[in-house]
């Protein structure tokens, strides 16, 4: 019985660490791709007045451009982004250490 209760455990273990591993890559790969998607909204809507892709990306990329760099220079923002992102990590760390602890409650 013991052994299948650290299977359950370790079973677990093993879904915490997918739920955080794919919460970390989600948070991160959202904030390479907001940009991509605020070029895409503004080529859309830009193609409501009548201006073809190509010429509503070429106003599209430079605007979204300087959004960026206007967001890059806010003192603490970009340090700010990457600090939450490191504290899901360690969050998640934290949790799937958390569980060899019941293992070794378990094996006892």
């Amino acid at each position: 019985m013991k052994k299948i209760n650290v299977a359950i455990v370790r079973l677990l273990q093993f879904l915490v660490f997918v739920i955080f591993t794919f919460t970390v890559l989600l948070y991160f790969s959202a904030m390479v791709l907001l940009p991509l998607d605020l070029v895409a909204l503004l080529i859309k809507f830009l193609g409501l007045f009548g201006l073809s892709s190509l010429i509503a990306a070429l106003i599209a990329l430079p605007i979204v451009g300087y959004l960026s760099f206007a967001a890059y220079k806010i003192p603490g923002l970009g340090k700010m982004i990457v600090d939450t992102g490191i504290d899901l990590i360690n969050i998640g760390k934290t949790r799937v250490e958390a569980f060899n602890e019941i293992v070794e409650n378990v094996k006892e």
